[in-house]
């Protein structure tokens, strides 16, 4: 391969722009002692680290496929990828010719074969893309992928250890029997388990996947594992990038209903009443079927069908986002409307201090926990969100990874003789994983962070 050349697609601009306001917000969070120590209470609970790593690990892969680039093959081919797919090309190009179920060596139906002696026979063909040499151990290659794991997670453990040990000027050896014990106030123990947990499971997989199909294939032959990682990106775009847009215009509105208050506190409750009394998968729908012609329209708009589908991927997170605002915009104006009678904020109103800065310093800091509550509750919606709309046909382009489609697509296949079921179960277990980790996270932020809880759910 040669000519390489990065290509972003507008939502890796998106996603890697977010990243960057995450790490200089984390930069702010360690200035400031009070934000600093609860963010310190929220990963004191072992629940919560163990929720973090596996969003870390998702968000980790949503990455790894937000760097694209293309490359000219020896056959002057234009060859478009991410780096996922690159470590995955194994996968992407070893294509079987119909569906197999998981660690299978034959295909799922049979087929009419002609044999030596010109007669027809149904049997289950083999599978080309597996390994079938009496070399090949399944026990064998799983203790590679534990070793492998071990060996590098206790690598970047133990540098993470020195480092921590520096940081408490404290002995090396020290520190060590502290981490064992749990005797730490961060569950480092726990965290470190879970990492090597996570690593464990990937690199066997990783490494499983070069002999067999571990997931099964499709109707086309597509290994279900590649395209469950690769609709790893959709659902985790889908619920970080939608606040991208969701959030200013709660903010704006929100705090503006509940300071200035008369017609504009009417106008924007008129707004958002509005558009809660239309159902909100009929009112997405309708915006998506609008987009839909427009696309259509314009096709000189993409110069090819992964332009066309990041860019219907992105009108679909402007979407969500521009009909997702009204819940937080109603919290919003209801604590403002709190925080604008109290003492220090009529005082400033008496010194003459403009709106603009009692918004800046009374207002915007007192209310950025619920914005934190609200988006991290928000975020399971949203990736569920994606998979129901794709589902009923008006999500995501077809042409993309994601697992709504997944899902939208087994729904024949359930029904078939014998069952194709490993589709849906994949889709769900990478879709369940990731809401349930964010669920339980989002709890221990909002039992932190809410002022209106007691101060024993801190300790759970």
């Amino acid at each position: 391969m040669n000519d390489f050349a990065l290509t972003p697609l507008w939502t890796d601009w998106m996603i890697w722009g977010l990243i960057a306001s995450f790490a200089y917000l984390g930069v702010l969070v360690r200035r400031s002692r009070q934000v600093a120590q609860q963010w310190m209470r929220i990963f004191e609970s072992k629940l919560a680290m163990i929720s973090a790593m596996i969003l870390c690990i998702y968000l980790l892969i949503a990455l790894l496929d937000s760097i694209h680039f293309q490359t000219t093959s020896a056959q002057q081919m234009t060859v478009h990828q991410s780096v996922l797919d690159k470590v995955f090309s194994h996968l992407a190009v070893g294509q079987e010719r119909t569906y197999s179920a998981p660690f299978a060596s034959t295909e799922h139906t049979k087929s009419l074969v002609v044999n030596q002696a010109g007669e027809m026979q149904q049997l289950r063909l083999p599978l080309k893309h597996i390994r079938q040499d009496a070399d090949f151990s399944m026990i064998g290659q799983t203790l590679s992928a534990f070793l492998f794991a071990s060996v590098l997670s206790g690598f970047v453990v133990g540098w993470h250890l020195l480092w921590r040990s520096r940081v408490h000027q404290c002995p090396f050896k020290d520190w060590l029997n502290q981490v064992l014990l749990g005797k730490t106030r961060l569950p480092w123990r726990t965290a470190y388990l879970t990492f090597w947990g996570l690593l464990t499971l990937f690199c066997w997989l990783w490494v499983m996947s070069h002999s067999v199909h571990v997931l099964g294939t499709d109707k086309v032959g597509s290994d279900v594992l590649y395209e469950s990682m690769k609709s790893i990106r959709t659902g985790v775009l889908i619920g970080v990038l939608t606040t991208l847009v969701m959030l200013p215009l709660a903010l704006f509105l929100g705090i503006s209903a509940g300071l200035f208050k008369g017609w504009v506190d009417d106008v924007i409750q008129y707004i958002y009443t509005t558009l809660n009394s239309i159902p909100g998968v009929l009112l997405i729908a309708a915006a998506v079927l609008v987009m839909q012609v427009i696309l259509s329209n314009h096709p000189d708009w993409f110069s090819s069908t992964e332009d066309r589908a990041d860019i219907r991927l992105m009108f679909l997170i402007f979407i969500l986002g521009l009909t997702s605002w009204t819940g937080l915009c109603r919290l919003l104006r209801a604590e403002t409307l709190k925080l604008s009678a109290v003492d220090y904020v009529t005082a400033a109103k008496a010194f003459g201090v403009s709106r603009m800065t009692i918004i800046r310093r009374h207002i915007l800091p007192n209310v950025m926990h619920i914005v934190l509550i609200a988006v991290v509750l928000d975020f399971s919606g949203l990736v569920l969100a994606e998979a129901v709309l794709s589902y009923v046909g008006v999500g995501v382009d077809p042409t993309m990874h994601s697992w709504g489609n997944m899902i939208n697509q087994a729904r024949l296949e359930m029904a078939r003789e014998p069952m194709v079921w490993w589709s849906l179960f994949s889709a769900f277990i990478f879709m369940f994983v990731l809401v349930l980790a964010a669920n339980l996270f989002s709890d221990r932020v909002q039992a932190v962070l809410d002022p209106r809880n007691q101060s024993d759910q801190l300790t759970r």
